[in-house]
């Protein structure tokens, strides 16, 4: 099998090595992966703020850059929920209807494509540490996505996963949210990382690198003893 990447902007521009670890696995699944050069964003940022005039725009691009039928697999269930359920919005019975159908069947967020998709649980990952998961707001209540990357993380041999107590409670970050209010959303992620580190874990891990970024940046400043890593980082050791 042939599967298709799509790498949001926050990974491709920050996290570049993530996109790397995620095409790592998929590999050693026995994959074919094919990266689009040309893609660029799913539009969400711009669709969140209100401009859906800009966000129909590389929409139209989006979808026109992965025109074929095979899987997308994306390492961020916002992005992948932003075709799956706001895409409609924008492109119901419109000239490209039927390519956006298309498009809704076959893009998943890169754990649920392994567990429901590949029917895989175990990678062969090895990962020494005790982590913590963390429900991005996107992940959990738009996509559904809560089991899957549990699953993943229970079988890193070596890795030891704690539940932080309000998992499912937001980290803060929200997009423009916390630009736009800023003494809420640092609150927040103080709250988070709080109680992350109660449960003793050396790392926050997600499927979100936005959220994952919020978070880095309150602990960095406030030099906390924790890390953050992405789900695909984990799950690229040392296979």
């Amino acid at each position: 099998m042939v599967v298709d990447i799509f790498i949001p902007c926050f990974i491709d521009q920050i996290y570049p090595q993530t996109a790397f670890n995620m095409v790592k696995v998929l590999e050693k699944l026995d994959l074919g992966v094919n990266y689009n050069p040309n893609q660029t964003c799913c539009g969400q940022v711009a669709f969140n703020s209100g401009f859906w005039d800009h966000a129909k725009c590389v929409g139209e691009k989006f979808i026109r850059d992965f025109s074929n039928d095979r899987y997308i697999v994306a390492p961020s269930a916002s992005c992948v929920s932003m075709v799956r359920s706001y895409y409609p919005e924008m492109f119901h019975n419109s000239a490209l209807h039927n390519e956006y159908k298309q498009l809704q069947k076959n893009i998943y967020e890169f754990t649920d494509f392994l567990v429901n998709i590949m029917k895989v649980k175990n990678v062969g990952a090895s990962f020494p540490g005790v982590v913590t998961y963390h429900d991005a707001c996107s992940a959990l209540r738009d996509y559904g996505l809560k089991n899957e990357p549990r699953i993943l993380l229970e079988n890193v041999r070596s890795l030891e996963l704690k539940e932080m107590k309000n998992t499912d409670v937001c980290c803060g970050f929200g997009g423009t949210f916390s630009v736009k209010n800023e003494p809420i959303s640092t609150a927040m992620a103080e709250q988070k990382v709080q109680n992350a580190l109660e449960t003793g874990a050396e790392y926050i891990v997600s499927t979100e690198a936005s959220c994952l970024m919020h978070l880095e940046g309150y602990i960095k400043k406030h030099r906390l003893p924790i890390k953050t890593l992405h789900i695909a980082d984990i799950l690229a050791s040392n296979i």
